[in-house]
C-alpha cells in the first residue's frame, strides 16, 4: 500500500518553496543522513532535560505551528526507522487535533468492535470523547520524550488499530448509502493500520537499541 502520509499534512507558516529549495536537489543519501541525525538529536536532546516545559512546549508546537521543516525532511525517511516514527507520531496528532469530534466517533466504534487489549493498551478512557482522545494523543507523544520511548510507540500502535477499527466498521456502515465516505472511511483505515504496523516493529527495533 503507497504511504499517503501527506494526507494528514496542513499548512505551514514556512513556504513549502523553501523546503524544496534547501532540500529537494540534495543528494538522497544526505537528506537521509539529516533526517536521522536530527531526530536523534531532538530525541537525545529533550529526553535528557529534567525541564517538563521544554516537553510541553514540543508536544504543543505542531497543534500552533503544523508540521515544520525538519517533519518535513523526516517523511521521506523510511517507515521504520527514528525519524519515520516520529514522522507518524506527529500525523497522528494533528489528525486528533484536527477533527477530535471524527477521531472519537472511529475511536468509540473501534473500542466496541475490535476484541482485543488494544483500547486498554492505549489508555483512553470509555467512553472517549474528543476532549479525552486530544488528552490522550498528546499524552502518547509527551511519553516519547519522558517515558519509555518503547511503550509510547506500544501506546500509539493500539490508537491507530482502534482507529482502524472504527473506520472499517463505519466504511461498512455508508457502503451502499454513501460510497465516497465509505471510500474515505476504507482509505483512513489502511492508513492507520499501516501506521500501527510501522510503530510496532519500531517499539520492537527500540527495545533491541536498533532502531536508528
Amino acid at each position: 500500500m503507497t504511504d499517503d502520509s501527506r494526507s494528514f499534512h496542513r499548512p505551514v507558516r514556512r513556504p513549502a518553496e523553501l523546503f524544496d529549495r534547501r532540500f529537494w536537489a540534495e543528494d538522497p543519501a544526505e537528506v537521509s543522513r539529516v533526517a536521522h541525525s536530527t531526530a536523534a538529536a531532538l530525541l537525545g536532546r529533550v529526553r535528557e532535560s529534567s525541564e517538563s516545559d521544554v516537553v510541553d512546549r514540543l508536544v504543543s508546537f505542531t497543534d500552533n505551528h503544523g508540521i515544520d521543516e525538519i517533519a518535513e525532511l523526516w517523511s521521506r525517511a523510511p517507515a521504520r526507522t527514528l525519524p519515520g516514527a516520529l514522522w507518524r507520531l506527529y500525523l497522528l496528532q494533528l489528525m486528533i487535533h484536527d477533527d477530535p469530534h471524527t477521531a472519537a466517533l472511529l475511536y468509540e466504534r473501534g473500542r466496541v468492535e475490535i476484541g482485543s487489549a488494544d483500547p486498554i493498551v492505549a489508555g483512553a478512557p470509555s467512553p472517549a470523547g474528543p476532549d479525552e482522545l486530544v488528552s490522550l494523543v498528546d499524552t502518547i507523544l509527551r511519553g516519547v520524550f519522558q517515558g519509555d520511548f518503547a511503550v509510547a510507540l506500544d501506546r500509539a500502535a493500539a490508537f491507530c488499530r482502534v482507529q482502524a477499527s472504527g473506520a472499517t466498521h463505519l466504511a461498512d456502515d455508508y457502503d451502499a448509502t454513501e460510497p465516497d465516505r465509505a471510500s474515505a472511511l476504507t482509505a483512513r483505515a489502511l492508513r492507520l493500520w499501516s501506521y500501527a504496523g510501522d510503530l510496532a516493529v519500531c517499539a520492537g527495533l527500540w527495545r533491541r537499541e536498533s532502531l536508528v
